[in-house]
């Protein structure tokens, strides 16, 4: 029998945002986009596909459904903490998708504050060195079970 592989908060994470409907609902909520309407026009998903990547991102506590409109009631979806430290990942998967998958230029930049178009980079929390392959050692595995 085959085992279930090494435990992995990547796989984790992917069990919450990895189908491919969710993360595009995540990218819709990030731009500003709020109602299950305009998520759907947006994504191209289909309703039902939709709502329940909706109702399974509200369920693990990355989106939260708020009432906006009592009569007759509608909703719309706003991150909660976990929704919100989803952005940078977005920012990131979206640089990667942009420079090694995307033909032509970039469907959607960003400008950052201090006026320079955003590009992500990650660095150490500690030196803030910006990060390369060679600079990381793992230092802990989980048991493959």
């Amino acid at each position: 029998m085959a085992g279930h592989g090494r435990e992995c908060s990547i796989a984790n994470a992917l069990g919450v945002i990895g189908e491919r409907w969710s993360l595009l609902a995540m990218r819709e909520i990030m731009l500003g986009e709020r109602r299950f309407d305009q998520i759907a026009r947006n994504t191209g998903a289909s309703r039902d596909i939709l709502a329940t990547r909706l109702r399974k991102l509200v369920e693990a506590g990355v989106l939260e459904k708020r009432q906006y409109e009592r009569h007759p009631p509608r909703y719309e979806y706003v991150p909660t903490e976990a929704g919100r430290a989803l952005h940078p990942i977005l920012l990131n998967l979206m640089e990667w998708g942009d420079r090694y998958v995307t033909d032509g230029p970039a469907p959607t930049a960003w400008r950052h504050s201090c006026g320079a178009e955003f590009h992500p980079k990650t660095v150490c929390a500690d030196c803030a060195e910006p990060l390369t392959e060679s600079d990381i050692t793992t230092i802990r595995l989980g048991p493959v079970h």
